[in-house]
């Protein structure tokens, strides 16, 4: 995989989402006191929220923009990935506590488990834990995901202890994957999977598309679900800026390179590189740790 020029490269990860809100005081609440992140920074119109030194949400206080419509293209929801099981619960189970009508749903998807909720801003947001790599299937070079019955009760259950009830924050945390709505996944193919360098890992139809670096089981997904036909986005609440990191600068130069050779207009820092997908949706991609 690391050997083809066109792909990113398999330790890609992705950093943090950022977010315009409304109000930036009730949305750093629910990341702080539900979801149960960090306040890592605040620092007037913005807060940065996370595990440790590691960014999860960045919130853009934005109170003179109004919402998109549902059916725009923009974020389907955020997922933040948690190191076990015992650290999912606490946080499910804190945001249950705090803002219960947030719940939208729960899944297993074979390669994880799934927990579903709606920020106050009506931003999707996914928490989830992934199962072993080892127990992974991949059938024709297309990874096995489901949506499997996920009993939330069952779950809190079986791995929410006494402690994580009292101290919710529980070992790391941090963007796991992306998932966005489009207005089609023929575009959306061409400009992640051919440009950008992802490499596609399943695909539901002419209605959804995963992709990842490195056989991971998806680091950005895109749908259409509620999206089919949206054309690029304008100025609103709601997603403000994916990012993505890449190992090395010579990853960034070969990213740099590619999008170029595709016509895609750049800013290159040396440091990071900027550029908006077909809908108007704002990527960067940094280069080390």
């Amino acid at each position: 995989m690391t050997g083809n020029q066109n792909l990113l490269a398999a330790d890609t990860s992705m950093g943090a989402v950022t977010l315009r809100v409304a109000d930036l005081d009730a949305m750093t609440t629910y990341y702080r006191d539900a979801v149960a992140l960090e306040v890592l920074s605040a620092d007037g119109d913005t807060a940065v929220l996370g595990r440790g030194t590691t960014p999860v949400m960045i919130l853009l206080s934005a109170p003179e923009l109004k919402n998109a419509s549902p059916r725009d293209a923009g974020l389907f929801h955020t997922a933040i990935l948690f190191e076990t099981e015992e650290a999912l619960a606490a946080s499910v189970y804190s945001v249950a506590q705090k803002h219960p009508r947030s719940f939208t749903g729960s899944a297993d998807h074979l390669v994880s488990k799934a927990f579903y909720f709606n920020d106050p801003e009506n931003n999707g947001v996914e928490l989830y834990w992934d199962r072993d790599r080892s127990g992974w299937s991949w059938v024709h070079g297309s990874i096995e995901m489901a949506t499997l019955q996920l009993d939330p009760n069952e779950f809190l259950q079986q791995n929410l202890t006494e402690q994580a009830v009292l101290q919710p924050v529980i070992g790391g945390a941090q963007v796991g994957h992306v998932h966005l709505q489009v207005g089609d996944v023929a575009t959306a193919r061409e400009f992640y999977v051919n440009r950008l360098g992802f490499e596609a890992t399943t695909s539901f139809g002419d209605s959804a598309l995963f992709v990842s670096a490195g056989g991971y089981h998806h680091h950005m997904a895109m749908n259409t679900w509620n999206s089919r036909g949206a054309g690029p986005r304008t100025l609103a609440l709601g997603l403000a800026q994916v990012d993505i990191r890449v190992p090395s600068t010579d990853d960034l130069g070969r990213l740099s390179e590619r999008l170029t050779h595709f016509g895609h207009q750049i800013r290159d820092d040396g440091r990071a590189v900027s550029f908006d997908d077909p809908w108007n949706n704002l990527i960067t991609v940094t280069a080390g740790a």
